[in-house]
């Protein structure tokens, strides 16, 4: 799945997920080292078990954060 976010620095976010464990999560733009170790982090995880960790988390005044939008797309594909 390719998801286009909203409101944040990262453009998009391609996610693998089978059976509901998240495969694969590859983020184009925004903070290169954060968004690599949060896709360390999600592999091989339960999405169900990543949406409430990441969800309503905000950058700085922003409304959202890539963390947030990254729960946006898993509740889309669970």
């Amino acid at each position: 799945m390719i998801f286009r976010t909203q409101g944040v620095c990262c453009q998009e976010m391609r996610l693998e997920v089978e059976d509901g464990i998240i495969k694969d999560l590859e983020f184009s733009n925004g903070c290169d080292g954060n968004l690599k170790g949060i896709a360390q982090l999600a592999k091989g995880r339960k999405a169900s078990e990543i949406i409430p960790l990441m969800s309503g988390i905000r950058c700085g005044p922003k409304a959202t954060s890539c963390p947030d939008q990254l729960a946006a797309a898993l509740r889309k594909l669970v």
